[in-house]
């Protein structure tokens, strides 16, 4: 009988100590992700903690563009090219709105666009922009530094009530600020024993500015209508097409599938957008509900200690619907901080689908080496642009835009 409880003790331990490695093994695990489609890329580039997301993350869409309209065949573009352009058309904005508008480093991936189209473009190797000094961290004040000055030359324009009139001379001397900063933009240069303006560059390469088309999805304009995102780095006032969320996803899916990718728009201000390289929406009222954490210390614990625990492993989203992401828009939990490239879609563990996002934040920050794993949820919630060539867009959706 001592034998019969000794080995009926010996199994139950044994099946305690089977079930529990084995839970703990699925919670250590965090995400995994397998890749569905995956449209070509060029490397990840790092813009050092500077205000031009807007830049990389479009310059790497018009790269991607490039390999697909030319066989494969890989371009570096210089971002600071189109930065240079794009902030002295936006001093001159400002200065003939009297300051009343914000002059800061920011923009859309429209600048880069409008850039595409009235300036040209050239390679990264023409004009690679200045860098100060020999290691990353000596690069890291420039930007910084340039902002500041810029500002300041703005401001002191705009506000000083000694100056009644301006000279013809203020854009000489701010254009020399970001050419000393930035390097300076080409008329003509010789390329690969080719000689070309910007503008003969962009030619070359296949692009047509026209095929172009930004999208968005908000219910304060009518759908099927364009109209200017009112965020403040749209200072062109860019006319975008408006679309339900449920046709912007499906531009999304269909663009990917067709061999396409995407410049985008978003918010990062999310607990769920990961420094790690995960953008999830999980449901954070319900808290420890989710996380499986006792409810005391999740009351407990500050933002960022929740940012965490709500994004070890996948866990149960929240329901995006056209009216929340509008009431996000309205009541300013939506920004338009960050600009990315979509250019894939994945799965997790558990079958949930994922985007492939290519950040510009180097390849040392993240976990997957500058890509970011994107759920659906929060692509549907925090997306405020796609910038994308019509032919991947629905048949029958580019119907209803009038395209």
């Amino acid at each position: 009988m001592k034998l019969l409880v000794l080995l009926s003790l010996i199994l139950s331990l044994d099946t305690l100590s089977t079930d529990t490695p084995a839970k703990d093994t699925t919670d250590s695990i965090g995400f995994q992700f397998t890749t569905i489609d995956s449209v070509g890329i060029t490397p990840v580039k790092d813009q050092h903690r500077s205000g031009t997301c807007w830049a990389f993350s479009t310059i790497g869409f018009f790269e991607s563009e490039v390999m697909r309209l030319n066989k494969g065949k890989q371009v570096d573009l210089s971002e600071m090219f189109v930065v240079n352009h794009t902030m002295m058309d936006r001093a001159e904005y400002v200065i003939r709105m009297y300051g009343d508008v914000a002059f800061a480093a920011g923009g859309s991936a429209y600048d880069v666009l409008y850039c595409l189209r009235n300036y040209g473009m050239v390679p990264q190797s023409i004009m690679p922009g200045i860098q100060y000094g020999t290691t990353e961290a000596d690069t890291l004040p420039m930007h910084n530094e340039l902002d500041a000055i810029s500002k300041g030359y703005i401001n002191a324009l705009c506000h000083n009530s000694k100056i009644k009139r301006l000279t013809p001379v203020w854009k000489k001397g701010l254009q020399a600020v970001y050419d000393t900063y930035l390097g300076q933009c080409p008329d003509s240069f010789i390329y690969e024993g080719r000689h070309y303006t910007p503008q003969s560059y962009v030619k070359s390469l296949g692009l047509n500015p026209n095929d172009y088309v930004s999208i968005t999805s908000y219910t304060h304009h009518p759908f099927y209508t364009r109209f200017a995102l009112e965020v403040p780095d749209n200072w062109r006032m860019e006319q975008m097409y408006n679309v339900p969320l449920d046709e912007m996803m499906a531009i999304i899916d269909n663009a990917i599938q067709h061999g396409y990718t995407m410049a985008w728009g978003a918010d990062v201000s999310e607990p769920g957008f990961t420094r790690k390289g995960i953008g999830v929406m999980p449901d954070v009222d319900k808290g420890a509900d989710l996380t499986g954490s006792d409810m005391a210390k999740w009351l407990g614990m500050d933002e960022k200690s929740k940012s965490e625990e709500l994004t070890k492993k996948p866990l149960p989203e929240m329901e995006i619907t056209q009216e929340l992401r509008q009431r996000a828009f309205d009541n300013w939990e939506t920004t338009d901080d960050h600009g990315m490239q979509i250019f894939g879609t994945a799965k997790d563990q558990n079958g949930k689908l994922y985007y492939l996002v290519k950040n510009s934040w180097g390849t040392k920050r993240s976990k997957y080496s500058g890509i970011w794993y994107i759920s659906r949820a929060f692509m549907e919630y925090k997306t405020n642009t796609i910038m994308v060539h019509k032919d991947a867009i629905p048949k029958e959706i580019r119907k209803k835009m009038g395209l």
